[in-house]
């Protein structure tokens, strides 16, 4: 096995020991649980894994004109017994945690063959499950024998480090803005790696279980910021790396195969980082700046006496001088009056109070975000 390489790419932390250091954009070549146990405890901000799907292949596959199907029958994806399958993933799991911050959160990605396994051992070992993907292709290998159902998707198991983790990092906004303006949902519709994109030597796949750019800027988008250090224990052909430095993130990764991290170097070489001004996430509505309701109204936007309607008309309530609204049975504030018309135990009355204009309701949402937009 090879042993990992310095790096001589930029590094954080202070000076003297190399342990206190990180190699930041590189990729380390060895293997991933002794690589990961070198690095400073507690350092990168994500990790996105694609361990070996011990896939446990019975022979060539062909299609029914008797080609074969350039699948998955490389040595690092076999194990002897599902046994040792388990005492790697809890090995690279534990050796994966030590090197999370606190508030870092880990990805991992896997088909049937090995993601309950490696849920299992995530949870054995203290991670606090946050959301399984559904990653459903839109253009899954068929199944040629026709024995079984097409296998359409992998899942994805997105976790913080313990269930006390604070602060983790999640671009609600961001997945927001990407899916249409709709809150994202936990099933992605994302092609497989294919055409000018799967990379290639001699004709041949350059890595049998490339995964596609969108799907990992779909992850990194999520869950990092710019500048954050996300670490690939797995990093095959670098999609990984590429997408990190095109977002403005850095990365580590750590490869075993010599190709692999040759055909990786290249790929992530010629790739152009985006602008500042273009990978800059929208900021969550939490982090901006507080608007009461009364500035509103202190500033002329909706006047006293004017009328909110909820989005059905079902229910009334007018504005008061003081910020307050008042309804047939309720008053106080717009979350207070929202809750007590429908009895419910709370209400968000910025989403649930609407004023007419020209015949249509518009959410008073629009002028708090007016108000913002004059701070920004």
């Amino acid at each position: 096995m090879a042993t990992q390489k310095t790096s001589k790419k930029r590094t954080v932390g202070g000076a003297g020991d190399g342990d206190n250091r990180l190699p930041l954009d590189d990729i380390l070549m060895g293997d991933c649980i002794e690589a990961m146990n070198r690095l400073p405890e507690r350092s990168v901000d994500a990790i996105f894994a694609d361990p070996p799907y011990n896939l446990q292949l019975q022979g060539e596959l062909h299609r029914p004109n008797n080609t074969r199907v350039d699948g998955v029958d490389d040595d690092w994806d076999k194990f002897e017994s599902f046994a040792s399958y388990d005492m790697f993933t809890r090995a690279w799991l534990a050796a994966a945690r030590r090197v999370l911050k606190d508030d870092g959160t880990l990805w991992v990605i896997g088909s049937y063959h090995n993601i309950f396994r490696v849920g299992t051992a995530l949870q054995d070992i203290g991670f606090w499950i946050l959301n399984d993907i559904i990653w459903r292709k839109t253009n899954p290998m068929p199944n040629f024998r026709g024995t079984r159902f097409t296998n359409a998707h992998e899942t994805l198991i997105w976790c913080a480090k313990d269930k006390d983790a604070r602060k983790i990092t999640f671009n609600y906004e961001a997945m927001k803005s990407l899916n249409d303006g709709v809150q994202m949902r936990s099933d992605w519709l994302l092609p497989i790696c294919s055409g000018s994109e799967r990379l290639t030597e001699n004709g041949h796949k350059g890595h049998a279980t490339q995964k596609p750019e969108s799907l990992l800027h779909r992850v990194i988008m999520a869950s990092t910021k710019p500048g954050d250090v996300i670490l690939d224990p797995f990093f095959g052909s670098g999609t990984t790396g590429a997408m990190a430095k095109k977002l403005g993130r850095h990365f580590i990764g750590i490869e075993r195969e010599e190709r692999y991290v040759r055909l990786a170097r290249d790929r992530i070489a010629a790739v152009t980082r985006l602008d500042d001004n273009v990978i800059s996430i929208a900021p969550t509505k939490r982090t901006e700046p507080r608007i009461p309701f009364g500035a509103v109204v202190e500033r002329g936007l909706l006047s006293p006496g004017a009328v909110l309607y909820d989005p059905s008309r079902r229910f009334a309530a007018r504005v008061r001088a003081d910020g307050t609204l008042i309804a047939e049975r309720a008053r106080g504030s717009i979350h207070q009056v929202g809750a007590e018309l429908m009895g419910a135990p709370s209400c968000n009355g910025w989403t649930f109070w609407h004023f007419e204009v020209k015949g249509k309701l518009v959410p008073i949402d629009l002028l708090r975000q007016q108000l913002r937009s004059e701070l920004h």
